[in-house]
């Protein structure tokens, strides 16, 4: 197979449905999908755009053209899980996971 050969026009990016697809003259790289919206468009539009920022598509403002700002979706916060937060307030009786008196084990199962 040939190597791909391209021109400086051609190398620039093209956008595509499934995400930004830059051609270079060994590979294809596919990209986050990225929009880039001038100022006044960021302002008239901002839900919009922060609705496609939540859904992980990225948005990069321009100011004359020249970008200044990208909005990014934020990654979620892990909280680490404390174990032992209940104890010593909690008293688990010693007959905790015997079994269950016949007559309460017949109203479980409908007898």
């Amino acid at each position: 197979m040939r190597a791909l050969r391209t021109s400086p026009a051609q190398a620039r990016s093209l956008r595509g449905g499934f995400g930004q697809i830059r051609l270079s003259r060994t590979k294809f790289e596919l990209q986050p999908m990225t929009t880039i919206v001038n100022v006044h468009q960021a302002k008239t539009h901002l839900s919009r755009l922060l609705d496609e920022v939540a859904a992980g598509a990225e948005v990069v403002i321009a100011k004359a053209g020249r970008p200044v700002a990208r909005l990014v979706p934020l990654e979620p916060v892990v909280r680490k899980k404390r174990l032992g937060l209940l104890k010593g307030r909690i008293d688990v009786p010693d007959d905790f996971d015997a079994p269950l008196p016949p007559d309460v084990l017949a109203d479980f199962e409908g007898r």
